[in-house]
């Protein structure tokens, strides 16, 4: 194959994210791997990895990428620094015809830009192949153990980017000391295990999800229920993942008589904009309405977690809501407030193993696809936008970007 030059962009979008696409090492590889190919490091003092890192491995550190025909980053680009006609790998968070990234879309088509979004990276058979769930299920289970310790003053975790790695986070939760709390956990994929892990890690009881709504335990525990618990198909019949997949408008929630026993919720399923909520913003004002500290993980604005109506910051991580008038206040201004966790980037507070992780599955199951080592059609599947057109399989999202809706 002829030379191709590969860059990886500095993470501009505020606020500021310390992931990577690739590691040093990763790099390194890469070049022994596929002498063809030129790797540049664009310039960063917010990176997890120091320049210094890469100069050490003999990678070329630049301001200047537009020299280059593939770019990897990893968080939406700032429309004014795309550069055009040039082939973009990073989350767009554009496929749910988010407000927030109709201008980057546009933007994206008017400078004939390839877009490669990660989230459309998937197998045969629809599966995801690359992924940062694991570690967002990993920290934001963390954050809700330290909401809820901070919450009740019970005991004082460090916050997750203070811990050096994983090992050191994992050292954190011998602090954990829950009284018989019920802690009900939505999902079953990526996000979810990764919250399971910490779940697991302080050695919680598991129990099913009958027996968390009708009984009384004297220690914490948790249930773990997914999509087929918390909705039910509204005609009566039988529920059907397949068809729940396919018609997530004729499912209504089922979800109330968890609300109505749990004391912490970690929200950590995937949600289609036409699938129901999991519970309705009134229904927080329901004095049968039990919980008071949220996890969301999935952090959808306005999505399965109505009280979900902003994202907040590694810096920020919480925010109030009274449950009476539902205006949003200051964290932890009353214990009887809702306590909501709602941070967009959780595995940048853990960006070393995180981005060590990411680069992992992209080199195994996507590079070589882009290097001509493999089928090139999981980069099709994957392709929003090229040459200035939406391809076919994204073709309706044209409105959208457009702004016509």
């Amino acid at each position: 194959m002829s030379a191709l030059n590969v860059g990886v962009i500095r993470e501009d979008k505020l606020p500021v994210d310390a992931r990577t696409p690739l590691t040093p090492d990763q790099i390194a590889f890469l070049k022994e791997q596929y002498p063809n190919i030129n790797v540049k490091v664009q310039s960063s003092s917010v990176r997890c990895f120091g320049d210094e890192e890469y100069k050490k491995l003999r990678i070329d550190v630049v301001e200047d990428l537009s020299d280059c025909d593939v770019l990897f980053g990893v968080k939406e680009v700032p429309i004014d620094l795309l550069l055009p006609e040039k082939a973009y790998f990073f989350f767009s968070h554009t496929i749910k015809k988010q407000p927030s990234n109709q201008r980057l879309l546009k933007s994206i088509l008017d400078k004939k830009i390839t877009l490669i979004d990660y989230e459309t990276l998937t197998n045969e058979n629809g599966l995801r192949i690359i992924a940062f769930g694991r570690w967002a299920g990993i920290v934001g289970a963390y954050n809700a153990l330290w909401t809820f310790g901070k919450k009740y003053n019970l005991f004082n975790l460090k916050r997750a980017h203070e811990c050096k790695d994983y090992e050191e986070l994992v050292n954190e939760l011998k602090k954990v000391d829950l009284p018989p709390v019920k802690i009900v956990l939505t999902g079953n994929g990526r996000v979810a295990k990764g919250a399971l892990e910490i779940l697991n890690k302080i050695e919680l009881k598991r129990v099913e999800p009958i027996p968390f709504i009708f009984q009384i335990f004297d220690q914490p525990v948790y249930t773990q229920i997914d999509v087929d618990v918390y909705t039910h198909r509204k005609d009566g019949e039988k529920f059907n993942f397949e068809h729940f997949f396919a018609h997530p408008d004729m499912y209504a929630g089922n979800f109330w008589p968890f609300a109505k026993k749990a004391d912490i919720l970690i929200s950590a399923a995937f949600w289609d904009p036409r699938s129901p909520r999991l519970f309705e913003l009134e229904q927080v004002k329901d004095p049968a309405f039990n919980i008071r500290t949220i996890a969301d993980i999935t952090c959808d604005i306005d999505g399965s977690i109505p009280t979900t109506r902003k994202a907040t910051t590694i810096q920020e991580p919480v925010f109030d809501v009274d449950i009476k008038s539902l205006k949003e206040l200051p964290a932890f201004s009353d214990k009887d407030n809702l306590s909501e966790m709602a941070v967009d980037n959780l595995p940048s507070e853990l960006p070393r193993d995180a981005s060590f992780d990411f680069g992992k599955q992209l080199i195994e199951n996507v590079l070589p696809s882009l290097f001509g080592q493999a089928p090139e059609d999981v980069l099709e599947r994957a392709t929003i936008a090229k040459s200035g057109h939406l391809t076919e399989r994204y073709a309706y999202l044209e409105s959208y970007a457009s702004g016509k809706e």
